[in-house]
């Protein structure tokens, strides 16, 4: 399956600057890579996929997710609160209700999602790591998404001190000592990480906050073993003005400067959200190469604002697109992530904010920088082929002239009839031949239903 032609579509688009945005004609895949892009003819016997009427992308990378909240949808008491609010009365008010069945199926929730949306590689950060946990979490996603055949990325999180919220009414939060996370991180490196150059499976260091998460003294201890052990670092930063107070009261500098002070920027570091940066912060960023996982959809949804993603871009920065836990954003798919930057930037900043072109570069070239997966994220002879295959015949396409933009430009639910990683199939005419769904359904429902009723006995045993 990794040797194969497309051909027949509507357009090509790269992942690249400028005029090399676009292709024309087909691309020849060998053992697993792109081999050729033109006007190819197909070879006797050679396996073709049939891209009439579609457009072929890269595959899409997600660099931002939380796969658990994904059977904490729409919970009512989140819906219409600010980021403090909706953190504590969500996810860390349900955190201990997720056992191993729970987690499982809402991963399964949340690959399916982004998978039958053109993600190729997702990047994970889970937060919560308890010893009330019969289960390690981590063993639960990566084996959840060797089953999707998706690249996956780990960010193992947690945190070494508890967070004071708006409330008092959850759970005590899990926190462990500096050197357990250490090891912790370390020891998960070493049965799932691998930094082979076409790798499926790899591990950040991610605690959820370097402001709210961390002791200040363990910064650098932790950057240092972050350095040394050749992983990744990724957290939550700027997420909203919260972020800013904090450090401005305890620190007397914003976050990214004072970030800067603790050596915690540079290219093999990558933050979510940063909605709120000043133009001195953006130019930090840009200049340390420092990525942004870009998450236009839960940031508008919690009321935090609009990161300055086009401004980051337009200074070279490194902008990736994510979507987000599912529990602040019920559409977690790339394509609403796309179509959702595309439009916020021109709502806030004007029609020239943003081409099409750029959003799906965050989405593909850009992802992939910030992961440091640089064999993935163009469509270029020698890179492995991470591909999708947009399907363009629904109503919301027709009658566009330009139908290659299509699943950039249109939102909703997009229809991808085929992707691959590494030309290794991950869907294939538009599902995913070996996942049950009506079962998911069921699943789903089940582990909601469970879950609510916990919450229900909790809220009566609290109020007896």
């Amino acid at each position: 399956m990794t040797d194969f032609l497309i051909t027949g579509a509507v357009g090509i688009l790269t992942g690249l600057d400028g005029p090399a945005a676009r292709a024309r004609g087909s691309i020849r895949i060998r053992q697993g890579r792109i081999a050729e892009i033109g006007e190819l003819k197909p070879l006797p016997g050679e396996r073709i996929v049939d891209a009439s009427n579609a457009v072929v992308t890269p595959g899409l990378v997600n660099t931002h997710h939380h796969l658990f909240q994904s059977v904490l949808k729409a919970v009512p008491e989140g819906m219409n609160v600010a980021l403090a609010s909706w953190l504590r009365q969500v996810p860390y008010t349900y955190w201990d209700r997720l056992d191993e069945e729970a987690l499982r199926v809402s991963a399964r929730i949340g690959l399916a999602e982004l998978a039958l949306s053109g993600a190729t590689t997702v990047a994970d950060h889970h937060y919560f790591y308890s010893p009330r946990y019969a289960y390690d979490p981590g063993d639960v996603l990566f084996e959840t998404a060797r089953d999707f055949g998706v690249r996956f990325v780990l960010g193992r999180g947690g945190a070494t001190k508890g967070r004071k919220f708006d409330g008092d009414e959850v759970a005590p939060l899990p926190t462990e000592t500096l050197a357990a996370m250490i090891d912790a991180v370390t020891a998960t490196a070493k049965r799932w990480h691998d930094s082979a150059e076409d790798t499926l499976r790899q591990v950040a260091f991610a605690p959820t906050t370097p402001t709210f998460s961390l002791e200040l003294g363990e910064l650098a201890e932790l950057r240092a073993a972050q350095k040394a052990s050749g992983l990744r670092l990724h957290s939550h930063l700027s997420e909203n003005v919260d972020y800013v107070t904090y450090t401005l009261s305890n620190y007397g500098k914003r976050p990214v400067d004072w970030l800067a002070d603790h050596d915690w920027l540079g290219r093999d570091v990558w933050f979510a959200h940063l909605v709120e940066c000043a133009p001195e912060e953006l130019k930090l960023l840009a200049e340390t190469g420092t990525a942004m996982a870009h998450c236009p959809q839960a940031n508008s949804r919690l009321g935090s604002g609009i990161a300055p993603a086009s401004q980051l871009h337009e200074m070279g920065g490194v902008v990736s697109l994510a979507v987000d836990g599912a529990a602040a954003n019920e559409a977690a798919d790339m394509v609403s992530a796309m179509y959702a930057a595309f439009s916020i930037h021109r709502a806030a900043h004007g029609v020239t904010a943003t081409t099409a072109e750029t959003v799906l570069g965050w989405a593909t070239a850009g992802g992939a920088k910030a992961l440091g997966l640089d064999a993935i994220g163009t469509l270029e002879i020698g890179k492995l082929a991470d591909i999708a295959i947009f399907d363009l015949t629904g109503p919301r396409y027709l009658g566009q002239h330009d139908r290659a933009i299509g699943p950039i430009i249109s939102g909703g639910e997009a229809r991808v009839r085929h992707s691959f990683v590494a030309g290794r199939p991950v869907v294939e005419n538009y599902v995913l031949p070996w996942l049950d769904m009506e079962q998911l359904a069921a699943d789903a429902v089940r582990v909601v239903e469970r879950i609510a009723r916990t919450e229900a006995k909790e809220k009566l045993r609290a109020t007896a």
